[in-house]
């Protein structure tokens, strides 16, 4: 650096966050510099995202200061975020899905047309199309945002920051949902963005993507920084010791078991345009693997065995037996538990407690003629908090104010108290860190040693190779390959 002071574009000084029962941040600096890639990475609850939704005004800080250019701000809102140059990307997309690419980069901001009351629909085309152009990539702005590739919506995203003239751009879990493929495409977006002088704060639980595309990284834990540090010089297990606290040991591969007999038969299970003639069989303490690409029909295939989506043709057996399944609760019925791939939409009740939650599809196991028994209820909550460790302040700590990886554990526990013979879990560790990751790892095994039968998807190869007794590989609907420990 030659001696000169490195620019800083943002500096957090002593900034604390509460939240009732959560002391969020304690005295987190932080200091950003220009044109730079730099990632904040800890353990689900280490107060990442409270951080980030500092800088872009969705929160106000309790304490401490933010200085953006070398000068004290106030970032009340998202507007005054903007106003700034801050722009975030959640995880979550903030689009119109039955809008065009174009029509969603300049939503609220849409150019007038040469009568009061008219868009310029052709500016839009135009200015949109050389955003595109600009990163790199070939989307025509005309496409209705719900025709596009996970990956492409968050580029569309992207655009619409640069035609808010953003500065620094908060990425959050970019690439939770994206195919090897798409993450490549992202990470040369997000380059030529830094080439040209924008700043990237890049919010992950995946190391090794972290390790490549960043400059630095600062690791917090339990709401306290505990470091910055150059990534180039850093590697997983430094990162994840000071994420936790203790080195974390990666899971081991499930060794051979002994199963027990046929817990689920599917046979031909098909549903238009999603699932195509599925045919499989489950034994009891066997952890089958779902493989496959994005859109291979693994998502719609659990749902169609669990009744959230109804299936077209095809026969269901649990124990043997035959079973009809035309809704959700005739899973239930049957022993089939079901934990989907977004736990915030559509596994949780975030404005609920955790007792709510966890005690929501057996009630009737907490109730004598329609009344609780809320001695009985608190026992079976404190029972499942005990023993999956979920971290939590009080049973009625609201859902919404937990990590990714406890509000996994709630869900898990949800479908546990029921004591079912089959679990089918969709993705259940996408988005949660390395330790909570590691001990959904090691709980899912568990059940299985106790003899439950667990359906596995994940869109990572690794893990399913480590937790796995048998794989089987979808495409297009249809099962295409199967792998045996």
């Amino acid at each position: 650096m030659n001696g000169l002071a490195v620019e800083n574009i943002l500096e957090m000084q002593g900034i604390c966050k509460d939240f009732p029962g959560v002391h969020a941040l304690s005295n987190v600096d932080l200091a950003v510099r220009r044109g730079e890639i730099h990632a904040i990475v800890g353990e689900n609850g280490a107060g990442k995202s409270t951080l980030m939704k500092i800088v872009s005004g969705a929160y106000r800080r309790d304490r401490g200061q933010v200085l953006f250019r070398g000068q004290p701000v106030e970032i009340r809102s998202p507007l005054d975020a903007q106003a700034l140059g801050i722009a975030i990307i959640y995880q979550e997309f903030s689009l119109a899905p039955h809008l065009s690419a174009g029509a969603n980069i300049f939503i609220a901001n849409e150019p007038r047309g040469r009568l009061p009351g008219f868009i310029d629909r052709g500016k839009i085309r135009s200015e949109s199309a050389r955003l595109f152009a600009q990163l790199g990539v070939d989307i025509d702005p005309a496409t209705e945002i719900r025709r596009l590739s996970i990956c492409q919506q968050q580029i569309t995203e992207i655009a619409r920051a640069l035609l808010m003239a953003t500065t620094l751009l908060v990425m959050d879990e970019p690439t939770s949902a994206l195919p090897e493929e798409e993450v490549r495409l992202l990470f040369t977006v997000i380059r030529r963005l830094k080439a040209e002088g924008m700043t990237i704060l890049y919010i992950s639980h995946n190391l090794d993507e972290v390790l490549e595309i960043a400059d630095r990284i600062t690791v917090l834990r339990d709401g306290v920084r505990i470091d910055t540090v150059p990534a180039a010089t850093s590697n997983r297990e430094a990162i994840i010791r000071m994420m936790v606290g203790r080195d974390v040991e990666r899971t081991q591969v499930r060794s051979q078991v002994a199963l027990g007999d046929e817990v689920l038969r599917v046979t031909g299970l098909s549903r238009a345009g999603a699932v195509k003639e599925v045919s499989f069989s489950l034994r009891g303490g066997e952890i089958l693997g779902l493989g496959g690409l994005l859109g291979a029909g693994r998502t719609e295939l659990l749902r169609c065995v669990f009744g959230a989506d109804r299936k077209y043709a095809g026969s269901v057996h649990v124990g043997g037996r035959a079973v009809t399944i035309r809704q959700p609760l005739d899973a239930v019925r049957a022993g089939i538990g079901f934990v989907p791939e977004d736990r915030k939409q559509q596994g949780l009740f975030l404005g609920l407690s955790v007792r709510e939650n966890l005690t929501a599809a057996c009630l009737d196991r907490v109730a004598i003629g329609g009344f609780l028994r809320r001695r009985d209820e608190s026992e079976l909550v404190d029972h499942y908090v005990r023993s999956l460790d979920i971290r939590v302040s009080s049973q009625e700590q609201k859902a919404v104010n937990l990590s990714g990886g406890n509000q996994q554990k709630v869900i898990l526990s949800r479908w546990l108290a029921l004591e079912p013979k089959v679990l089918l879990l969709d993705d259940p560790t996408r988005g949660i860190d390395v330790g909570a990751r590691a001990s959904i790892h090691e709980l899912i095994k568990k059940l299985a040693d106790q003899g439950l039968g667990v359906v596995f998807v994940s869109s990572e190869l690794p893990e399913l190779l480590e937790i796995c007794d048998r794989i089987m590989v979808m495409a297009g609907g249809s099962i295409v390959a199967e792998f045996p420990r």
